[in-house]
């Protein structure tokens, strides 16, 4: 039987419920505004057709990327260029900037200047990123302990002739160098030759991570040659896991968000997020660790237009 007092508990429960309804409701614009994709750029996406695992497609990621809001985004691959998937990918997603680039590993020849020419003249012209030997720079196979052929980046101090020539290549192209999987002295060899021979954008790939390593006192001298320093998400959780947000932040404030960009590195698999909500977690924590929304706005938003020539 329904008393009255069972109905007005009933009704003040309802009452409650609503009301907490109506407080989240109004909660969540205010912490969408906090982390607004609109503009923001992942220039660090890995995604299918790979010969790893990926849980999403270039087409598709495009589509959700778009959907979310995000400007652009550039697609990479260790073993193939992604300059024709960006083209593809282009004429089925409109209205998002999508780009590729070339991983100099064993499988396009090593340290191969051809091979970044004639992704640099694909049709489209969107190749804009030479990343240095990532999975096959002899850094990471030596990290990673395991016997198998590696790429020399450089002998005695000094890098090896073809990757001289691979950065001259990069310039004659207005191309990014990237450093790749490079060690952190290797990668600080790349960012002084390509200052040096007028390389116009430089970005030391996931500095801080594994294999990498970089320590402030590097990324500072990098940066005074005009490289951007990359901060990825996925080297902040699960089994990839190398560094914290925390130590990014300190890094971050060290060298100055002027300076650094922000990025996923994600590919979408082994419950990692896929790559928009990666890039909201790596903007928040940077929020939660007191940048302002400026700040983190110019690390995923502005610097990365600026590196591919969208300004």
């Amino acid at each position: 039987m329904v008393t009255k007092r069972s109905r007005t508990v009933t009704h003040a429960l309802m009452a409650f419920l609503l009301g907490f309804a109506v407080l989240a409701l109004a909660a969540a614009p205010a912490a969408r505004a906090q982390v607004d994709l609109t503009g923001a750029i992942d220039i660090h996406a890995h995604c299918d057709p790979d010969s790893m695992p990926r849980a999403i497609d270039g087409i598709d990621l495009a589509k959700l990327a778009k959907a979310r809001g995000m400007r652009g985004l550039v697609l990479k691959n260790h073993y193939e260029s992604t300059a024709a998937l960006a083209y593809l990918v282009r004429k089925e997603v409109p209205g998002i900037d999508v780009f590729g680039g070339i991983d100099l590993n064993l499988t396009v020849g090593g340290l191969n200047p051809a091979a970044v020419e004639r992704m640099a003249m694909l049709k489209g012209g969107y190749g804009k990123v030479v990343w240095f030997p990532t999975f096959d720079n002899e850094n990471a196979v030596k990290v990673d302990k395991t016997n198998r052929p590696f790429i020399v980046i450089s002998r005695n101090g000094q890098l090896v002739p073809e990757a001289v020539a691979v950065i001259a290549m990069a310039k004659k192209y207005n191309l990014i160098v990237e450093t790749g999987h490079s060690s952190a002295t290797d990668g600080l060899l790349i960012v002084h030759e390509a200052h040096k021979q007028g390389v116009e954008h430089i970005v030391v790939t996931h500095a801080m991570a594994n294999p990498v390593f970089m320590t402030i006192p590097q990324m500072k001298e990098a940066v005074a040659d005009g490289a951007y320093i990359e901060f990825v998400n996925n080297a902040t959780r699960g089994v990839n896991k190398s560094v914290s947000m925390e130590q990014y932040a300190e890094a971050i404030r060290a060298i100055g968000p002027e300076h650094c960009i922000l990025a996923t590195d994600s590919g979408g698999f082994g419950g990692a997020p896929l790559h928009p909500d990666a890039m909201v977690d790596i903007m928040t924590a940077m929020l939660k660790a007191g940048f302002s929304k400026d700040e983190v706005d110019m690390m995923a938003k502005k610097n990365p237009a600026h590196v591919l020539g969208l300004d």
